[in-house]
This record gives structure tokens, C-alpha cells and sequence, in this order.
């Protein structure tokens, strides 16, 4: 009996220092009407599913129609369904290599040309690499600087995580589901 009640105990206070199991209460899914047309052309005009991630993270409905340069200006205006920032867009392609910080409208082009905005990220991908492409679109040259903050760690994994739901399943790649990851906006 002593031996039951010191294992009962052991096991409570095991329980009592144990972490509490993660919540997903900071990601999950629902349905947004329309949305399946929207991912097809994405993955039509050369999009990945990690593109589809990336987007879905960044506006509802994968488009393009938040404030324009998403409130910001120089460098850090954003562009496109990926929010991509003007820093990058003009490191990234040689039609803006000549631009500087105060050309910034220049991107808007993005917004209006879905392969365009496509072609642009694979570039800033296929330049930097996706480990430190991430820590450039989160958070510019200086990400790209200082690529290992828990900050963009948190951004790259919860893409991944939306990448990894879509791949779970083909439908999700046509259907109107979209996956979303709590990540605060900078």
C-alpha cells in the first residue's frame, strides 16, 4: 500500500511541474468563400505550395487589397499577395536594381500582375536562399543582417507549419480552406 501511495505522489508531482501540452489556439482553419479559385491562380502562374503559405499567412484571401504599400513607405512598403518589402523587390530582379528606398511606388507593379509577384519572390528566394530569404521578407536588410531572431524563427515556422496542412491534403490545394497562424504583424 505505501508503495501504490508514494507512486500515486510521484506521479502527481510529475503532473504538477510537467508543461501544460501546447494549445493550437494560435493557429487553425476555416473556409473562405472563393479562396480554391484564388490558390489555383497562384499554383497556375507558377506559384508553389509554399507560395500558397506564404500568402495565406499574409492577407485572408490571398490578394492584394490591404493598404496600399500595407501602411508603410521606403523600403519597408510591401507589395503583392506575399507582402514582399521594397527592399527586397529591388535586390532581388534587375528591373529594379537601379531604384532606391524613395522609389517605393515602383512596387505596386506587383499588385496588379500575379505572376509578376510570383517571379519576384522566387528571384529574392533563388537569391538569398529560403533560410535567409524569410529573415529578409520579415524584416528587410536588417533580417537579412541578423537572420536568427526568435522573431523570424516564429514567421518561418508558422509558414511552414500552413505549407505542411496544404500538403496534407490535395484538396487543400483547390478548396476554399484556409489555414492561419497567429504571427504579429511589424
Amino acid at each position: 500500500m505505501r508503495r501504490l501511495l508514494a507512486l500515486g505522489l510521484v506521479v502527481l508531482a510529475a503532473m504538477l511541474v510537467a508543461p501544460a501540452p501546447a494549445r493550437a489556439a494560435d493557429r487553425g482553419s476555416y473556409t473562405v468563400s472563393g479562396l480554391g479559385s484564388r490558390k489555383q491562380a497562384v499554383l497556375n502562374n507558377g506559384g508553389t505550395v509554399l507560395d500558397l503559405a506564404i500568402a495565406m499567412l499574409e492577407t485572408e484571401r490571398m490578394t492584394t487589397d490591404y493598404t496600399y504599400g500595407d501602411g508603410k513607405s521606403g523600403d519597408a512598403a510591401n507589395f503583392g499577395i506575399f507582402k514582399q518589402n521594397w527592399y527586397m523587390i529591388r535586390q532581388s530582379v534587375s528591373q529594379y536594381s537601379g531604384y532606391g528606398p524613395n522609389e517605393w511606388n515602383a512596387g505596386a507593379a506587383l499588385n496588379s500582375n500575379l505572376s509578376w509577384d510570383i517571379q519576384v519572390r522566387h528571384a529574392a528566394q533563388n537569391k538569398w536562399g529560403e533560410y535567409t530569404w524569410f529573415a529578409g521578407h520579415r524584416n528587410g536588410q536588417t533580417g537579412l543582417s541578423n537572420p536568427n531572431t526568435q522573431d523570424i524563427a516564429n514567421y518561418r515556422n508558422a509558414v511552414y507549419w500552413i505549407r505542411d496542412q496544404i500538403n496534407s491534403s490535395s484538396r487543400y490545394r483547390t478548396d476554399d480552406t484556409r489555414f492561419w497562424v497567429n504571427v504579429p504583424a511589424i
